[in-house]
């Protein structure tokens, strides 16, 4: 990374009472591929949308390449790609023809259309389709498509909302090596997801929950963050189990993945054999315990309890 890309302070929406994204402040570098990870509701949408100029915020403001989004929204436009979570494609035009109307859109000189198209066509493997409906193609391929169109311009800053969302397992994969292809190339991706298996991919992660950034950092040092500190035990009646473990001194959190629960302690190798005795002896039979490697979903949960506090309203979309 070079500098910043993008700089945001304050960022802040609300639709009446309901703060959607609150006071959101974050730089994202150069040439870095960004996540904006959480579930629904989180806030993710939102800020992407402001992001895009689409939507004004309601206080703070983002800087996009030395261009503000509170003051100059349609001048933003001109160096980023946004692509909504909805196929927003023409259906009744092919797949050529929707790059086609894009690559018109965004005034790309004829010269050089031939080389740019030949090279979404290899990244995206839609070539065989090129004269097949847009609405005839299938969930992942329409993802594909809409991510092909949205760099026929060759945008230096790219925006993505979520996706890979209902998307099969192969296109999904598709889908990331052309991400990953773009940002070798230099451009800066902010990618919003749900899937906390998805966090690893990238160079930083912004854990949102309700608007607020509850974690922000690689996701390698997240998951450094609670090495040693997380406890998986497999007991009978599982559920009812991680409520009595919940109520032992030195967990401050139980979680259930599966048949496990997870808990948080201070040093899971000191408290395993504790916890594992003081719930047979609430009637709970262990059948073993370990030491977990934490995986972004038990930090995005652990970060959460930590931050947690009654809100005056949930975050939207």
């Amino acid at each position: 990374m070079s500098g910043a890309a993008i700089e945001i302070t304050g960022f802040t929406r609300r639709f009446g009472a309901l703060t959607a994204v609150d006071a959101l402040t974050l730089s994202v570098g150069q040439g870095e591929l960004f996540g904006l990870v959480g579930p629904d509701g989180a806030g993710k949408t939102t800020t992407l949308r402001m992001l895009a100029g689409v939507l004004p915020p309601s206080a703070g403001d983002a800087v996009l390449l030395g261009t503000s989004v509170a003051r100059d929204p349609e001048r933003v436009k001109h160096d980023l790609a946004y692509m909504s979570q909805r196929f927003g494609l023409y259906t009744d035009l092919t797949v050529q023809e929707n790059l086609d109307v894009y690559a018109d859109l965004y005034c790309v000189p004829p010269a050089e259309r031939a080389a740019r198209l030949e090279r979404l066509y290899r990244f995206s493997n839609l070539e065989p389709f090129r004269a097949r409906l847009a609405g005839q193609l299938s969930g992942g391929m329409k993802q594909k498509l809409g991510l092909s169109c949205a760099l026929i311009h060759e945008p230096r800053i790219l925006l993505l909302d979520e996706p890979t969302f209902g998307v099969d397992p192969v296109s999904r994969r598709d889908l990331w090596i052309i991400v990953h292809e773009m940002v070798a190339r230099g451009v800066t991706a902010v990618v919003s997801t749900a899937y906390m298996d998805e966090a690893e991919r990238f160079d930083r992660v912004a854990l949102l929950h309700r608007g607020r950034v509850v974690a922000l950092d690689t996701p390698q040092a997240l998951q450094r963050s609670l090495a040693g500190r997380l406890l998986g035990v497999r007991a009978e009646r599982p559920r009812a189990a991680r409520a009595a473990a919940a109520a032992l001194p030195g967990v401050r959190r139980a979680t259930m993945f599966g048949d496990w629960l997870h808990l948080a302690v201070d040093d899971a190798a000191r408290e395993g054999e504790r916890v594992a005795r003081a719930l047979a002896t609430a009637g709970f039979a262990v059948a073993e315990w370990r030491i977990e490697e934490p995986s972004m979903e038990d930090v995005f949960v652990d970060r959460v309890g930590e931050t947690e506090q009654p809100a005056a309203g949930a975050a939207a979309p």
